[in-house]
């Protein structure tokens, strides 16, 4: 059976530090998960990831403006920040590290996520659900984001690591009945 990624239930988030003395969080508002999910051996499992990088949210417009201008994303050049899982690495039977390529703006690195099952649920509505969670550290530099602007008192304004925390709910996609 396919899965298919219930959007309501399902985000992406990014943290960065700010003045070195608050966190700040963005949440991608537009994003496509396309999986291949092999229930039998996980280890199969295909994720490919498209995030809109024009929809981070961080609650404030001037922010966001300058976050998706060519000092940060870029999203003129750029539209387009995506993840391609390439392997997967159990640890049990509910954690493990997905290991894929990141592309933000034209560069492209490895990241690995450290992924959490949380399980299956059967919803009021007949459907089967699993939840994921992931998360990761990224430094943003590594990705050309490099704009700062120095602290009268000492240090920067925006952190250099980035931390990106997932949540994806699948629901389970009816079997097809033949004619």
């Amino acid at each position: 059976m396919a899965w298919q990624v219930d959007y309501a239930h399902s985000q992406i988030e990014a943290t960065v530090r700010h003045m070195m003395i608050s966190n700040v969080r963005g949440r991608f508002e537009k994003f496509t998960v396309n999986a291949v999910i092999d229930e039998n051996n996980i280890a199969n499992t295909k994720l490919d990831v498209q995030i809109d990088a024009a929809s981070i949210n961080t609650k404030m417009e001037q922010r966001d403006q300058h976050l998706v201008s060519p000092d940060f994303l870029d999203v003129a050049n750029y539209p387009f920040i995506t993840f391609k899982s390439k392997r997967i690495e159990a640890i049990d039977a509910n954690r493990g590290k997905m290991i894929g390529d990141l592309t933000i703006k034209d560069v492209t690195r490895e990241i690995a996520l450290d992924v959490e099952y949380a399980g299956q649920a059967l919803s009021p509505w007949g459907t089967t659900n699993a939840g994921f969670s992931a998360s990761t550290k990224v430094y943003r530099k590594d990705w050309g984001l490099n704009w700062n602007a120095a602290l009268e008192t000492g240090g920067w304004l925006v952190g250099d690591e980035v931390k990106i925390d997932i949540e994806v709910e699948f629901t389970k996609a009816p079997e097809k009945v033949p004619a």
